[in-house]
């Protein structure tokens, strides 16, 4: 994953013009149309429902924790503005997948992430993973890392004193054998809403450098959580802009999580 992250980050596709290779915001690029991108509103093939059974056992194996006891602990997606895919891979198979993860490195607006040729609305994305949409993954996490830009506010930072479910129709189905179509979703961006996200030009992106590192040392003993809170600490602490113009100079940034998972995710089997 890190092999495959780091070539992501070095894309000619990705790069934006900064100061002596230091940190800087990874902004739009000026020749970026602002067409909004026609996306294809034709519904995603759905699977075969999976038997309430199936997805009971799969929702109760353990009061707590994520069932990673699958053939695969799961399916990893990178996607970037370079070669970005069209097709989804929401109409495949993950039965046999523990869980499903999707990469996204790209430059964005609050709402969409950009592709070679326009924008598209991040919720349209994660929108085919649905229980209601990819029934294989239903019960299941499904993560989302988003590196790119959500605004155009910057972060000047604080000097701080030394001091201080159920597929079933039927009327009178039980409530607790049905689950959110929306539930088991992770989305940890980059920065927080309506701000810039921070890259430097040789290591690349200051949450995917982060978020590597700490899945590198940490990630078969850490839950999810853990492991992104510890991410957020490395970017808030330990990345700062370096730029000529004295506006980009010594700026912050914290990454943020937004979590529908229902159970705590840890990447052992």
């Amino acid at each position: 994953m890190d092999s495959a992250l780091d070539k992501m980050e070095t894309s000619e596709a990705d790069d934006v013009p900064n100061m002596e290779g230091g940190d800087t915001t990874d902004a739009i690029p000026d020749w970026f149309p602002k067409i909004p991108f026609i996306t294809n509103k034709k519904k995603a093939k759905e699977h075969s429902p999976a038997s309430s059974t199936n997805i009971q056992q799969r929702v109760n194996a353990h009061p707590h924790l994520y069932n990673m006891n699958y053939k695969h602990v799961g399916r990893c997606v990178i996607i970037n503005n370079e070669n970005f895919q069209k097709s989804s891979v929401a109409d495949e198979k993950h039965s046999d997948n523990a869980c499903f993860v999707c990469v996204l490195l790209s430059h964005g607006e609050e709402g969409y992430i950009y592709g070679t040729d326009g924008m598209i609305e991040i919720k349209e994305l994660t929108s085919l993973f649905r229980g209601d949409r990819c029934r294989t993954l239903v019960g299941k996490p499904k993560l989302f890392f988003i590196q790119a830009c959500r605004g155009k506010h910057l972060d000047t930072g604080l000097e701080a004193d030394a001091a201080s479910g159920s597929d079933s129709d039927d009327e009178g189905t039980s409530p607790k054998n049905k689950i959110p179509v929306e539930a088991d979703f992770l989305l940890a961006y980059s920065t927080v809403e309506g701000y810039y996200a921070g890259r430097n030009g040789e290591r690349g992106s200051w949450f995917i450098q982060s978020l590597c590192k700490v899945i590198t040392e940490h990630g078969r003993q850490l839950e999810i959580l853990q492991i992104l809170t510890r991410v957020n600490f490395m970017v808030a602490a330990e990345f700062e802009s370096e730029h000529a113009d004295p506006d980009l100079k010594r700026n912050k940034q914290v990454p943020c999580i937004t979590s529908m998972l229902t159970n705590e995710l840890y990447f052992k089997t």
